[in-house]
């Protein structure tokens, strides 16, 4: 069989971008697959069996979405709402009447209403209550989730054809702690709790360096790891400084992905929070499971679909810094309770979310449309 698989290719900054080079590799015994990281290859694309378009709800992934309208495929959502992308193509280049067009085909007359008040500059874009999914899902063949929570989301925006739920890969090789915590001039008894990703709004990073000041009272030697890079709409440093944790909390910017196995494996806790979600599945939080790290997320979305033993869920409500601090606190006094966690989460990664067991449910899942 052979597969075109369309998507964002390092060093594009993406998650998914990873996640294909990792999926293609492990279909490759299986499957004659090809990667098309940009335009339409020469002679096109009707020389493949299947083409699977890896589409996530960033730029990256405007050439994905507009290839999988106009030679329809295997279209797997990483997050069932698509409305940045939408609004990357339409919005950010001037095109106020295409945006419009696609609020109305979205969510009807309500949603171009609303848009018109986008479009005037008396709100912002509805990112969360219009999905803007029914354009793509009216031309896939089938369509792959990654959680029960995405899959809803896809049914209730009128997806009637073939969908199926995907685990996210994990990645599960060695990495060399110890080397990357010198770099960050750790020793080993050093407690290292790590946060991965771009810095957004809704990775709940004031609740983290707010619960993280109060965990240093208790646990004066406990360093902060903010790998990723920081958000215009999110002053990170200027947060850190404000809660003087200046000397406790370490900001990388953007990881090169190289590094971003050792620095996970540098760290005795992750944290992936997340509120509001839209249905996403991060990629760094499988990084994190596959690599045995404690973790702590948010219970909500597909975070929720976590095994309770493989990590602490965090409510999204008044008392989220309470529980989230009591959390870290609890980890970082008790290693031997953090470590059986971690084995627990690496054990779940191998046998459930391994690369090879992924690359196997596609390939069945294609081979049904031959």
């Amino acid at each position: 069989m052979r597969v075109a698989m369309v998507s964002p290719l390092p060093p594009a900054r993406s998650g998914i971008a990873d996640y294909t080079v990792a999926l293609a590799a492990a279909m490759s015994g299986l499957a004659e697959v090809e990667v098309i990281g940009g335009s339409e290859p020469a002679g096109g694309l009707r020389r493949f069996d299947q083409v699977v378009y890896q589409v996530g709800n960033n730029p990256h992934h405007v050439f994905v979405y507009e290839m999988a309208l106009e030679h329809p495929g295997v279209v797997v959502l990483h997050e069932p709402n698509l409305h940045h992308l939408v609004a990357e193509r339409t919005i950010r280049r001037g095109d106020w009447d295409g945006y419009l067009r696609e609020a109305e085909y979205d969510g009807g007359e309500a949603a171009l209403t609303y848009a018109r008040r986008v479009q005037a500059g008396e709100a912002a874009p509805d990112y969360e209550g219009v999905p803007m999914l029914r354009r793509l899902l009216e031309r896939a063949k089938a369509v792959i989730v990654h959680s029960r929570f995405a899959k809803e989301r896809v049914e209730a925006a009128g997806f009637r054809g073939e969908l199926a739920v995907i685990p996210h890969g994990a990645w599960t090789a060695e990495a060399d702690r110890m080397a990357y915590r010198e770099r960050l001039g750790l020793d080993e008894r050093t407690p290292l709790v790590g946060v991965f990703g771009f810095l957004k709004p809704y990775k709940r990073i004031a609740v983290v360096l707010r619960a993280f000041r109060r965990l240093r009272r208790v646990e004066p030697r406990v360093k902060l790891l903010l790998a990723g890079e920081p958000h215009p709409d999110l002053p990170v440093s200027r947060m850190v400084r404000d809660l003087d944790l200046l000397e406790s909390v370490r900001l990388t910017g953007f990881v090169p992905p190289e590094d971003l196995p050792g620095l996970v494996a540098a760290c005795d806790i992750v944290l992936n929070l997340r509120y509001p979600t839209v249905g996403e599945t991060s990629g760094s939080l499988m990084r994190a499971l596959g690599l045995g790290r404690p973790a702590i997320v948010s219970d909500v979305g597909a975070f929720r679909e976590l095994p309770d033993e493989i990590c602490l869920k965090v409510p999204v409500d008044e008392t989220e810094e309470e529980i989230l601090f009591e959390y870290l606190n609890l980890l970082v006094s008790r290693p031997e309770l953090a470590r059986a966690m971690g084995e627990r989460a690496r054990a779940w990664a191998e046998r459930e979310c391994s690369w090879e067991r992924v690359a196997r449910r596609y390939v069945a899942l294609l081979e049904r449309f031959r």
